[in-house]
């Protein structure tokens, strides 16, 4: 089996490569950083997983995805999972939001699954399916205080899934969301400590959710052993079921 990991250098996108590697797949992981890319490919041999590739790719971009397509193709023959995991945060109120920023957010966390999509999909077709699956967000089912530009990317995320859950169906692609509150990756714990604790202290499990956590969600929703296609798979510990009422 072999699948194909955008932002795949740290964070919930190197666990989701450990994990597959670990479950025999063959890894390509796509990202912008290149010199993050041969940590992970020696960080990965060291620990005797070899079936890793590596393609530097700005996934904004039509010609570095059309790139990493064709040396997915040289390389490992094509691919049976996508995982669009690559995404930035914006914060700040929506009259608050540059330009630049608003464009930025979207071409990352919405404008690459297109692409990826452009050039990954049409082989799935033709090998006779596949399974996508992206990094949503539990903010694009729900808002949030100042953040404006990542709850509307996110949200179109999520119900781009939906679209493309019908429209590849038919040919046993399967397309799905993960939903992940706030994680445990290096960017989210640059926060200070105290703002880590708030977050922590909201949860009801009494801390946020961790990488690998949000890795073997991905793996489940890519496996062909579940049906699940067009849906939006929540990953809070319970965040988001509070009604909002006071503590009795």
């Amino acid at each position: 089996m072999r699948v194909v990991i955008t932002g795949g250098t740290s964070g919930m996108g190197k666990s989701a490569v450990k994990l597959f590697l670990e479950k025999g797949w063959q890894v390509m992981a796509l990202d912008l950083n290149e010199e993050a890319g041969q940590r992970l490919l020696d960080e990965m041999k060291a620990e005797g997983l070899t079936q890793l590739h590596f393609c530097k790719a700005n996934v904004a971009k039509d010609a570095d995805v059309r790139a990493a397509y064709e040396k997915t193709m040289e390389v490992m023959g094509g691919t049976d999972c996508l995982i669009n995991n690559a995404g930035i945060f914006v914060g700040g109120q929506l009259h608050e939001t540059k330009e630049e920023d608003w464009d930025r957010v979207f071409d990352v966390d919405v404008k690459a699954i297109y692409l990826t999509a452009k050039y990954f999909v049409p082989y799935m077709i033709k090998n006779g399916g596949g399974s996508i699956v992206n990094t949503a967000s539990v903010s694009g089912m729900f808002g949030d205080y100042d953040m404006a530009a990542y709850n509307a990317a996110k949200g179109a995320v999520v119900n781009l899934a939906k679209a493309m859950a019908l429209d590849y169906g038919k040919y046993g692609i399967r397309v799905n969301n993960v939903c992940p509150a706030a994680c445990a990756t290096p960017m989210f714990l640059a926060n200070p400590p105290e703002v880590v604790e708030q977050f922590n202290r909201a949860n009801p499990l009494g801390r946020i959710c961790t990488p690998d956590e949000i890795a073997r969600a991905m793996y489940f929703l890519a496996v062909d052993a579940t049906s699940c296609n067009g849906i939006n798979l929540e990953v809070t510990g319970g965040l988001n079921i509070h009604t909002g009422q006071p503590v009795q």
